[in-house]
Parts: C-alpha cells; structure tokens; sequence
C-alpha cells in the first residue's frame, strides 16, 4: 500500500489500485492536457497513474474503470452514494455522473470494492470512502 503524506494535493492512505491500458493511456493524456487549467486535480490523477497496475486486457474485476457506475460510503457522514465515473464532456451531477478530473472521480478511478480511500475536497477538508460495489456503465 502507497503512502503519501506530502503536500495538499495528495491522496492519503491510498489502497492499491489496478487500470485497463486503455484508461491509462487516455487519461495520461487527459491530465497533461489539464495540469495548466486545473493544477491540482491533474497532479492527484497523475500521482494515482503512477502507482496503478495496468492489465493489458479485459477489466480489472472488481475495480472502479472509466464508464463504471460506482456504489461508495461516504464514511465521513455515513451517506451511501452511486455515481458513474465519467470523462469531463459527459458530466452532469444531476443525472450522477461525475469527473474523473474531480478530486473524488481522481480518488476513485482503479479502487477494489471493499477498499477506502481518503481523499481531500477542493475545499481542502479530508473525506474518506469505501467502494461497495462496482457495475457495469448504465445505460442512458
């Protein structure tokens, strides 16, 4: 388990996290392109890239993917939670779908269910979640 306990940006207390190729190389891309207009989210995604384990085929079982509908715990408030994990052009709180270039779609991508993670808001107070389960993107 990776531990990072420096500057305002990173994860702490960071499970271990598995991608597809195809979601690395994407979102490799994606957080170069929005290290300028968002600093901060950029350096968090770019931080989780550079631990993840990368399957070269399939879906990782079990583990939050780009598209994936994510069931979590807020476990600071005890609030059970679905969202779909989405790229920035698609998202749109109200119908559930959140960024990957948000502190917390950054903080979900590559968890297992049953794993936690802390995470810190924009607003710079510290969250944890666990992952309950994981499906299959929902259809619209």
């Amino acid at each position: 388990m990776n531990q990072n306990t420096g500057g305002s940006t990173a994860q702490t207390n960071s499970p271990h996290i598995t991608l597809t190729a195809r979601d690395y190389e994407q979102l490799a891309v994606l957080a170069r392109a929005a290290a300028n207009r968002i600093p901060d989210v950029s350096a968090i995604l770019t931080e989780e890239l550079e631990r993840a384990d990368i399957v070269a085929d399939g879906r990782p079982e079990q583990n939050v993917y780009m598209g994936a509908t994510v069931v979590f715990q807020d476990d600071t408030v005890g609030k059970v939670q679905t969202v779909s994990l989405v790229y920035p052009a698609e998202a749109d709180i109200a119908q559930g779908k959140i960024s990957i270039l948000t502190p917390i779609g950054a903080a979900l991508i590559g968890v297992r269910v049953g794993d936690s993670i802390t995470w810190e808001t924009r607003a710079g107070a510290e969250r944890r979640l666990t992952v309950l389960e994981v499906r299959e993107p929902r259809a619209d």
